[in-house]
């Protein structure tokens, strides 16, 4: 029996990053950078002001102050956009707005609430040090910085960067296509009208969702019934032309898992057990003419989620550029006790709140109510057989949840 490490270990050693794409700043939202970013421009590319007030030299309100206003003629106005290169003449101030350039000859900005706000002449009383209110040119950034470096996970914070540093397009990496597999005569489309023993296919929808909650496409999603033949047809050549397959049911030890029986024939992919709760039944290899990767995923609902965020997440991630030890696992303290399978890494499905975890309700592999309350996974080491209330415990963060703050 494999431990957790080892399977995922395994399910990574068949992807590799995906070949790079060019693309518009504009369109790299979640895409993870494949090369560098370099400033094209110097940011500020000009000085500039940092406030609403007046362009003044700062020898020229010696001694202002609240009690002792010196006034100054007001030559004009600059705005934010504005081209002209203005001149500001000694004992004299020009108005300028937020962002503005700075006229020659100005070396502070008195905002326009230590003044009397005048449009013709000025009282200020406010005597500004050098540099006051002034954002220098490059003071930021400098032509040729590197400001984004090659595995970013691009956000808007990233892209408003690369933006204002002159970058139109970026070099990332492809996001992983995924074709999502479900089978089993006895799943019907949601929406049907069920008979005795019909279950509704929602493992298809999840695991479809958890692809593009994870950032990646889904190249097609089929069902496939419990017929050998067109199974080994659909394995020759995987609809989509995936990067990745992953299916959820037929994998355990029944007559009828046709999934195991079919993929074993070629020995392309292995079946193993896992020491796990849930998910013991796993398997993972490469099929087809173009040994494209699978990773097949128990039937059991809980069971096919929790192996997702453990096993193909991590395989996306790798994929996608990312480190897949980014996970963004955290520990937490547990609120109450709980029991567990010695012997087995035990994936608790948990609500998580400032810090603390408690189990989200039943945790049977069936218990689809407790899936949707849960917000972690709570990884518990196989040599743990309860967990006990305040013991610190590792949580993975399940996608589409956000960590709660007490």
């Amino acid at each position: 029996m494999r431990t957790v490490a080892e399977h995922r270990e395994a399910v990574l050693a068949l992807v590799r990053p995906l070949p790079v794409d060019t693309v518009d700043v504009g369109a790299s939202l979640g895409r993870v950078l494949a090369d560098e970013v370099v400033a094209r421009v110097d940011l500020p590319s000009f000085d500039n002001s940092a406030m609403d007030g007046y362009a003044v030299r700062a020898a020229d309100l010696a001694g202002a102050g609240e009690e002792r206003p010196v006034t100054l003629p007001v030559d004009g106005d600059v705005a934010a956009g504005d081209t002209t290169r203005h001149v500001l003449a000694p004992g004299h101030a020009l108005r300028i707005m937020t962002g503005a350039p700075l006229p020659e000859g100005c070396d502070a900005v008195v905002p326009v609430e230590a003044t009397d706000g005048g449009a013709e002449q000025v009282a200020v009383r406010l005597e500004p040090e050098v540099g006051r209110h002034v954002r220098r040119r490059g003071e930021d950034i400098r032509t040729g910085d590197t400001v984004l470096r090659a595995g970013t996970h691009l956000g808007p914070g990233h892209i408003a960067l690369a933006a204002a540093a002159n970058v139109p397009q970026v070099a990332v990496h492809r996001r992983p296509r995924v074709t999502v597999v479900s089978t089993g005569d006895e799943l019907v489309p949601v929406g049907s009208s069920l008979e005795h023993g019909q279950i509704v296919d929602s493992n298809h929808l999840m695991l479809r969702a958890l692809v593009e909650a994870a950032g990646a496409e889904v190249a097609a999603s089929v069902h496939l019934r419990d017929e050998a033949d067109a199974v080994r047809a659909f394995f020759t050549a995987p609809d989509g032309a995936p990067d990745l397959v992953i299916t959820s049911g037929g994998v355990s030890m029944g007559v009828y898992d046709t999934v195991k029986e079919v993929l074993t024939e070629d020995g392309g992919v292995e079946f193993v057990k896992v020491a796990m709760r849930p998910g013991m039944p796993q398997g993972c290899g490469v099929v087809g003419p173009g040994r494209v990767p699978i990773v097949t995923l128990p039937g059991n609902p809980v069971s096919s989620f929790a192996s997702f965020h453990v096993f193909v997440l991590p395989a996306l991630r790798a994929m996608a550029g990312i480190d897949p030890a980014d996970d963004g696992a955290f520990e937490a303290v547990a609120g109450e006790s709980w029991s567990t399978i010695a012997g087995r890494t035990e994936l608790t499905r948990v609500v998580e709140e400032g810090g603390v975890v408690r189990p989200s309700g039943g945790q049977g592999s069936h218990v689809l109510g407790a899936l949707a309350e849960a917000s972690a996974l709570a990884v518990v080491p196989a040599d743990v057989e309860r967990v006990e209330q305040g013991a610190t415990v590792l949580c993975l963060p399940l996608l589409g949840h956000h960590r709660r703050r007490g």
